[in-house]
């Protein structure tokens, strides 16, 4: 298992396992929460083993201080047509509350902007829900920039399978 170094003592950032799967499950349900979207799970251990596993479509890491599970990252790579490269698409960052405020987002950033770096991105994107104003503080305090311009587009399940007839 790889682990991620950070600049706070005791903050590590590792990489999952199968046996994380009711974990990573655990950890979606909180941040759904958190979001006010409970009601929007419906992934299973089944559908994040074969997704993450099995097809390898994302990435998860697990953020541990002094051991201690904090939250977790969920991203993929995609690519930009209009810059020719690949890019590293932030699904989730979730720090448990009690956590929050000390730095840890920061460093769990500074990981995916390594990561980034080493598979030859040109972009981190992600979406933030537009009334989570410390999460928007947060991310131009990295100099991140909102792409108000863009508006996401969603089509559910039953919206792709209208089309696929």
């Amino acid at each position: 298992m790889k682990y991620y170094k950070t600049n706070i003592e005791n903050l590590k950032l590792r990489e999952t396992t199968i046996e994380d799967i009711p974990l990573i499950l655990s950890l979606i349900k909180e941040i759904a929460e958190y979001e006010k979207m409970s009601h929007e799970v419906i992934a299973t251990e089944e559908t994040l083993k074969k997704s993450i596993f099995e097809n390898n479509r994302a990435e998860v890491l697990i953020g541990e201080l002094e051991g201690k599970v904090i939250g977790y990252v969920s991203y993929f790579y995609n690519f930009s047509t209009f810059v020719g490269r690949e890019g590293l698409y932030l699904e989730d960052i979730f720090i448990k509350p009690e956590f929050r405020g000390k730095g840890i987002g920061k460093e769990l950033f500074k990981v995916l902007g390594k990561l980034a770096k080493e598979n030859g991105c040109k972009r981190m994107e992600w979406t933030c829900l537009n009334w989570n104003k410390p999460s928007i503080n947060f991310y131009k305090s990295l100099g991140a920039i909102a792409m108000d311009e863009w508006t996401t587009y969603r089509l559910r399940e039953s919206e792709i399978d209208n089309l696929s007839i």
